[in-house]
């Protein structure tokens, strides 16, 4: 048992570390995975005293309060984790006016989750020639040009005609990239069905926050990079959490 908390350990702190190594990402989502890879190691290193204070009458009691939060914990992402997988699966034939939700660009160049993003709204409008595409995504502090700029740019590069592409560039967060997309779409009188392009992890939400705003929606999930999917996934569990008490 021992060794297998030094090996979960290690494994974890390598898969939240590695995003901050290579892409300076740190976010609650790695925090809270290095914290939790730490407590294993450190679990994993004084086995042998842990379990024989557990079993002391002062241990038996903090371990069962212990164990009543590791559950609780459990089940709590044991079902976002299955509605995140349910969201992230395409409806087959769907048809509507693509929304490309904005992701973080470094200075004009799209991040690895957003050209995951772009790569799969291309994709879909070269094979569906009569659908539009709106891109969603305001200026952040650390970003030269707004999202949609930079995704307008990206796309036009791939050689998506541009009569095809609308922008919409004051949002600053999933509720605002969707309800703001609705005006574009109603004034250039689009089809009103979302085709909600994000990432896969980031689907159930968005569209979770689309039939909060009377919205219909589909998605269209993006894949995720296995180097940031540990980070994001973690990230994803405590938005989720936020939106359904909001």
């Amino acid at each position: 048992m021992m060794f297998v908390f030094l090996l979960i350990g290690t494994i974890g702190l390598f898969l939240f570390l590695l995003p901050l190594i290579l892409y300076g990402t740190l976010s609650i989502g790695n925090a809270t995975g290095i914290f939790v890879s730490i407590l294993m190691l450190l679990i994993g290193l004084f086995y042998q005293q842990i379990k024989e204070y557990s079993q002391t009458k002062k241990g038996k009691s903090i371990m069962k309060i212990i164990m009543i939060m590791v559950l609780l914990i459990i089940s709590l992402v044991t079902v976002e984790t299955g509605l995140m997988v349910h969201g992230a699966m395409p409806r087959h034939n769907a048809k509507g006016t693509v929304v490309v939700l904005g992701c973080l660009v470094r200075g004009t160049t799209p991040s690895m989750s957003l050209r995951e993003r772009l790569d799969t709204a291309y994709d879909y409008l070269n094979d569906h020639p009569e659908t539009s595409c709106i891109v969603s995504g305001g200026q952040g502090d650390r970003e030269n040009i707004s999202e949609a700029e930079c995704m307008y740019r990206y796309l036009i590069a791939r050689g998506i005609d541009a009569s095809r592409l609308y922008k919409e560039d004051q949002s600053i967060n999933t509720r605002e990239n969707l309800a703001f997309s609705l005006e574009v779409i109603k004034e250039h009188h689009l089809d009103e069905h979302l085709l909600i392009v994000t990432n896969n992890f980031h689907e159930y939400r968005a569209n979770h926050i689309a039939k909060r705003l009377n919205l219909s929606s589909s998605p269209l999930p993006a894949p995720t990079h296995w180097t940031l999917l540990p980070t994001h996934y973690v990230r994803e569990l405590y938005s989720i959490l936020y939106e359904w008490i909001r």
